[in-house]
């Protein structure tokens, strides 16, 4: 087995798992610092569960190694890790109010009714509930249980909290209000969450780092920042917020620097990564996110120019998607495809509408291609 540096709450080390002709996980590895907020991130069926399962004891590796302190705990069956889990449907009991709930475990490793009474006190206490021991389950709130859920595995001070996509079973609202909570809850306890979404906007408000996962790989980890504004990959940068993506044929590259044909009738210049060689003659494709696009509509039909430095295409807006501060038009080009930009609707006579015709531009270095 590797060895593996003990200041790391959990590391694993070229994991891989396969169920008959399934590679679920392939040579995955990556280590977790003390105290941090780890997501990993990726559609359904990327393997992202298997790996969460493998962590908890629940499935054995093929290969690789999986160490919690230092120590490697692939020999060790679930309920000897000092790993909790909390599920997407959270499986508190509902026959026990909440103080039972959260005693079980503790009484499961023989804690004294004095241990019990001043751990659950300091646990609700830190979690905001402190009144709500001898409530019954079905009396608590959406977001009551999920802190009960929590409560229930920090009494018991694990190393490494893994959560599998939590929120899942939550309306919007509190959905949003529950990023916040967990992130709170996780500086208040300061252990390691490793947290499991198919969610991208859950994984980046929440992470201190994000694996960004795919086809049992990961294709990229990294800050929400890095892998928002610098994808590594094609899949990363499609898959991480959202992206206007032309798809077309490399004419000119060079110093990072490459230049589309693209199908929908018009030259992209773009940037690509320093890990990503383009030639002339290669398929490629240019993504551009909504906000980096300017939506100018004092334009004429031949206003369609385009310099060394911008970008530039006309269309007529198809339609206005009115979120506030966040609004976004939606602007069919001359090719017959859709362009998403992000505008600031004021409710003015001068606010773009239905119907016009704008010329949409951006920077060479707004935009990546892969």
């Amino acid at each position: 087995m590797s060895t593996t540096n003990p200041t790391h709450d959990l590391a694993c080390t070229a994991l891989s798992k396969s169920f008959g002709s399934v590679q679920a996980v392939d040579n995955v590895s990556f280590d977790i610092p003390p105290g941090s907020f780890f997501s990993i991130l990726g559609p359904s069926g990327c393997g992202k569960t298997t790996l969460m399962r493998m962590i908890a004891g629940f499935e054995n590796p093929d290969h690789g190694d999986i160490q919690i302190k230092g120590r490697s705990v692939i020999r060790i069956p679930p309920n000897k890790r000092n790993v909790k889990m909390v599920f997407q449907h959270l499986a508190l009991f509902p026959m026990m109010n909440v103080y039972d709930n959260i005693a079980y475990g503790l009484r499961c490793v023989g804690a004294s009714r004095k241990e019990i009474d001043q751990k659950i006190a300091d646990v609700l206490e830190r979690v905001a509930l402190p009144d709500v021991a001898k409530r019954e389950i079905h009396q608590l709130s959406g977001g009551q249980k999920q802190r009960i859920a929590i409560a229930r595995c920090m009494v018991l001070n694990p190393d490494v909290l893994l959560l599998d996509e939590p929120l899942g079973a939550l309306d919007l609202k509190l959905r949003e209000a529950m990023k916040i909570e967990l992130k709170l809850l996780q500086h208040q306890f300061n252990t390691t969450f490793v947290y499991i979404t198919h969610d991208q906007s859950e994984a980046l408000v929440m992470s201190d780092n994000v694996a960004v996962m795919n086809e049992g790989r990961f294709e990229q980890i990294g800050t929400p920042q890095a892998l928002y504004h610098h994808p590594a990959s094609a899949f990363v940068a499609g898959f991480v917020g959202d992206s206007n993506r032309w798809t077309g044929k490399v004419i000119d590259a060079g110093n990072n620097n490459v230049r589309l044909s693209c199908d929908a009738g018009f030259d992209a210049q773009s940037h690509t990564t320093d890990t990503i060689t383009l030639s002339r003659g290669d398929n490629a494709t240019v993504y551009v996110r909504p906000e980096h696009i300017q939506v100018d509509t004092q334009v004429n039909a031949d206003n369609n120019n385009q310099t060394d430095a911008t970008n530039a295409l006309t269309g007529h807006i198809d339609s206005l998607l009115f979120n506030g501060a966040n609004s976004r038009v939606l602007v069919r080009d001359k090719a017959g495809e859709l362009i998403e930009a992000d505008v600031t609707l004021t409710g003015s006579s001068h606010d773009p509408k239905p119907g016009d015709l704008v010329r949409l531009s951006w920077r060479s270095e707004q935009a990546l291609c892969f």
